[in-house]
C-alpha cells in the first residue's frame, strides 16, 4: 500500500474520532480534512459526492467517505475506510446493549435515562423540523409529506415505507423532468451490468425468503429475519441516520415488540453522544433484540454485526457500483427530480415517529417539557447534539 493510502487511513480515523453532529457536520469536516488540508479531492468533487450519496439510498455520510476513499485508492482503500469509519462507533453501541440488561437490573439506568429519554425524543423533533424547512418547499412535496404522515399514523406497517418511498420518487421525478432525458437514460443503463443489479436485488429476496420459511423456534430464525429487516431498511432510508429512527421505531418496536421504547430511546441517545455515523445505532438494536429473545452475550454480539452489516451492505454496494461512472449518472436530472418526492415522504415517517415516540410519555409533563427544551436548544443556541445528551445524563445522575 502507497504511503499516500496509509496517510489517508490515518485521516480517516481521525475523522471517525471527531466526527460529532450528523451529515450536516460531517461534510463540514471533510472538506476542511480531505479538501482543504490534504487535496485527496476538490472541493467540486466532493460536493458531487456529496449530492450523489443523496440520491442513493443508505447512510450519506459513509457512501461520501468511502467515495472519496475509492477516488484516492481504489476499492481495497474504499473497504478498509469503510471498516475504519464503522468500527468504532459500532463496537461501542454493542458494548451499550450487552451491557444494558445489567445496568438496568440495578436501577440505575432508570434514574440516568429519566432526562435522556425525552432529550432523545426533542432531537427526533428537531431533525423532523430541519427536514420539513429544508425539503418542504412546493406544494406537491407538503402533499406527499401530509399523505405519508396520514398513512404510516393508521397502518403502522413496515411495507408501507418502500411503497410510499417509490410512490414519492415517481411524483416528484413524473412531474420535475423533462421528456428529452429518456434517450440519455437508455444510453447509460445500456452500459450497466445486468448481474450486479441481480444479486443485489437477490441478497433481500433470499434472506426474506429463508425468514418466512425456517421455523420460528430454530436458533437461526432470528439472525436472518433481522439481516433481512436491516438489508432492507437500508435499501429504504434515503437522507441519512434521521430517516433511520423512524423506520426503525415502527417497525422494530410499535409492529414487531423486539424491544421497548425505553430501550430503543436509551440507545439512541448513546448514539448522539457518539462520533462516527448515526447508522451505528442499529448494533444497540441488534444486539438488544437478539438479548432479549433470550440468546445470551455471544448472539448478541451477532445480532450487532448483522444488523451493521445488513443495514451498511446496501449503501456501500451503490456508492462502489455508481462511483466509477458517475460522471455519466449525474446528467440524468430524472434521478436527481425523484430526490425532493423521497425526502418529503421522509419527512412524514420522521413526523410519524415524533407522534409514536411521545405516546410513552402519557401525561408526563416534565417529559413534554424537557423534549421542548431540548428542541430550543438545537434550534436556538449553538450546543451540539453529544454536550446535550451529556447534560441530560449529568442531570440524571445528580437528580
Amino acid at each position: 500500500m502507497r504511503k499516500r493510502h496509509l496517510l489517508f487511513l490515518s485521516d480517516a480515523f481521525l475523522y471517525t474520532l471527531s466526527a460529532f453532529g450528523g451529515p450536516q457536520g460531517h461534510i463540514a469536516v471533510m472538506l476542511r480534512e480531505f479538501v482543504q488540508k490534504r487535496k485527496y479531492v476538490t472541493e467540486e468533487e466532493l460536493m458531487e459526492l456529496n449530492a450523489l450519496a443523496q440520491v442513493l439510498p443508505g447512510p450519506s455520510s459513509t457512501q461520501t467517505l468511502v467515495g472519496i476513499a475509492w477516488k484516492v485508492g481504489g476499492l481495497w482503500l474504499a473497504l478498509a475506510t469503510f471498516l475504519l469509519w464503522i468500527l468504532p462507533s459500532a463496537a461501542i453501541m454493542c458494548a451499550a446493549a450487552i451491557s444494558y440488561k445489567m445496568f438496568a437490573e440495578r436501577g440505575r439506568v432508570a434514574d440516568i435515562l429519566k432526562f435522556i429519554q425525552p432529550m432523545a425524543v426533542g432531537i427526533v423533533a428537531y431533525a423532523t423540523y430541519t427536514f420539513a424547512n429544508k425539503f418542504l418547499k412546493t406544494r406537491v412535496s407538503t402533499m406527499l409529506a401530509i399523505g405519508s404522515f396520514i398513512v404510516t399514523l393508521i397502518l403502522q406497517n413496515a411495507y408501507a415505507f418502500p411503497i410510499l418511498i417509490m410512490l414519492g420518487g415517481i411524483v416528484s421525478s413524473a412531474l420535475e423532468t423533462q421528456p428529452q432525458e429518456n434517450e440519455l437514460r437508455v444510453k447509460l443503463f445500456a452500459n450497466t451490468n445486468p448481474n450486479k443489479v441481480m444479486y443485489f436485488v437477490g441478497v433481500l429476496l433470499a434472506f426474506a425468503a429463508l425468514g418466512a420459511i425456517i421455523n420460528r423456534t430454530s436458533p437461526f430464525s432470528l439472525p436472518i429475519r433481522l439481516f433481512e429487516n436491516f438489508y432492507r431498511n437500508g435499501i429504504l432510508i434515503f437522507g441519512g441516520g434521521q430517516v433511520l429512527v423512524p423506520l426503525m421505531y415502527t417497525e422494530f418496536v410499535e409492529v414487531k415488540h423486539y424491544l421497548t421504547g425505553a430501550e430503543f430511546l436509551s440507545g439512541y441517545a448513546l448514539q448522539q453522544a457518539l462520533p462516527g455515523p448515526t447508522f451505528c445505532f442499529t448494533s444497540f438494536l441488534g444486539g438488544v433484540t437478539m438479548g432479549n429473545q433470550g440468546y445470551g452475550v455471544g448472539g448478541q454480539i451477532i445480532g450487532s454485526l448483522i444488523a451493521v452489516i445488513g443495514i451498511n451492505s446496501p449503501g456501500l454496494i451503490l456508492i462502489l457500483f455508481i462511483v466509477p461512472f458517475w460522471e455519466d449518472l449525474k446528467k440524468i436530472t430524472r434521478i436527481k427530480n425523484s430526490l425532493s418526492g423521497i425526502n418529503a415522504v421522509a419527512v412524514g415517517f420522521m413526523a410519524t415517529a415524533l407522534i409514536l415516540l411521545t405516546k410513552p410519555f402519557g401525561l408526563n409533563w416534565m417529559a413534554y417539557a424537557i423534549m421542548i427544551c431540548t428542541f430550543l436548544l438545537l434550534q436556538f443556541t449553538k450546543i451540539k447534539t453529544p454536550f446535550v445528551i451529556l447534560i441530560g445524563v449529568a442531570l440524571g445522575l445528580i437528580f
